[in-house]
């Protein structure tokens, strides 16, 4: 049997379609105590890299692969115990870890379970993660315009560590359905409070990127939640200024070949070598299916008066009784940080450097940093 104090560092799973990750560089050494929340290795997946945040307390006793080396989601890649285990229970752990490695034989019971509830006559399919009969105030994530609950593979996990976490897609995004109405903020909003209010949350921390920020606003201020919104993280949120980039929104719904979509993407982020062909060929695929190019278009139109946003969510933003705490990436080129201006007084906001739009995906930890923030201050 196998000492109950042990504790295996397994390869996460960040993300729904991730099946492997590599350990580009160890940020800790065998003998070091590892602190929850402490860094602990680079990541490399076939999406992008990050960095593997602690939610372990005790000795670095093993560590079990080299770096660069695949490892499958759920192959222990480190274990971690007190001082006074016996060295040789650490070795046999280690042992069946390289056995199990070296099969392939690994049960991934990690990451993400996915589901889908019914709202407003449209399904909306979500991802949680973390126990769901957790006390603390779980955390729902929106993602942007675009995106789908998958962009938030580097910071669902750690802030699961201690409570349920769902993220979904909202209607024309991902595997929901892809009627949008009128493409507007408040009708992506109300199916925000439909999902909140289906699944029965009595009290929530809303986390929303870009055009999920404005929508995570509209939702807090409805009255339909009113009480139930504890917190708000914006990361660079849209409806906070007039500043935008409309060429990308426009751009993004009408590109139709790879060509055509890589220059836009590389708008969204600080390093333009994270667009890789893995991350555009999923957009693609995504924006073949059937409804998608209707869907962004309306969006689109609802964002944009001319070339400045058509969207303001700060009278939202200034009714609700919450924390909210705003993210922004100092290079951010499609919501820049020159709109953060409308959150003085009224919110915690971070400029973060060597970020782009996407601060969730390129600096994950001041992300995390933020919502922990706006968590323990609600």
């Amino acid at each position: 049997m196998t000492n109950d104090q042990i504790q295996r560092v397994t390869m996460p799973k960040w993300g729904l379609s991730m099946e492997s990750g590599k350990v580009t560089e160890w940020l800790v050494s065998e003998g070091d105590e590892l602190e929850k929340g402490q860094d602990v290795a680079d990541i490399d997946t076939d999406k992008i890299a990050g960095t593997l945040e602690s939610t372990w307390s005790g000795v670095v006793r093993a560590l079990v692969v080299e770096t660069m080396v695949d490892v499958p989601v759920g192959g222990t890649i480190a274990v971690v115990a007190p001082a006074d285990v016996p060295q040789a229970e650490i070795d046999a752990v280690v042992a069946a870890a390289k056995e199990q490695l070296a099969s392939g034989a690994i049960e991934d019971v990690s990451g993400p379970k996915v589901a889908e509830v019914h709202v407003g006559g449209r399904s909306i399919s979500y991802a949680v993660l973390g126990d769901t009969e957790s006390e603390a105030t779980p955390v729902v994530f929106v993602h942007g315009y675009g995106g789908d609950k998958n962009s938030w593979l580097f910071v669902q996990e750690p802030i699961s560590a201690d409570r349920a976490t769902y993220a979904l897609d909202l209607p024309g995004h991902g595997a929901s359905s892809k009627d949008v109405g009128d493409g507007s903020v408040a009708t992506l909003a109300s199916s925000l409070v439909g999902f909140v209010n289906e699944l029965g949350l009595p009290r929530v921390h809303l986390v929303g990127h870009s055009t999920g920020g404005a929508v995570a606003t509209v939702a807090a201020a409805d009255p339909a939640t009113l009480g139930k919104v504890a917190s708000l993280t914006l990361i660079s949120p849209a409806g906070y200024g007039p500043d935008v980039n409309a060429g990308y929104i426009r751009g993004f719904a009408e590109a139709e070949t790879r060509r055509e979509l890589k220059p836009h993407l590389q708008q969204l982020f600080a390093d333009q070598s994270l667009v890789n062909r893995q991350l555009i060929d999923d957009l693609l695929k995504y924006k073949r299916l059937d409804g998608v190019d209707a869907a962004l278009a309306l969006i689109a139109a609802a964002l944009l008066v001319g070339e400045r946003s058509a969207v303001d969510v700060t009278a939202e933003q200034a009714s609700f009784a919450g924390k909210t705490v705003a993210v922004w990436g100092a290079e951010d080129k499609i919501v820049p940080a020159s709109n953060a201006g409308s959150l003085e007084g009224k919110a915690t906001v971070h400029i973060v450097d060597g970020a782009g739009h996407m601060a969730h995906a390129e600096k994950p930890q001041a992300v995390i940093a933020a919502i922990k923030e706006a968590i323990g201050a609600a």
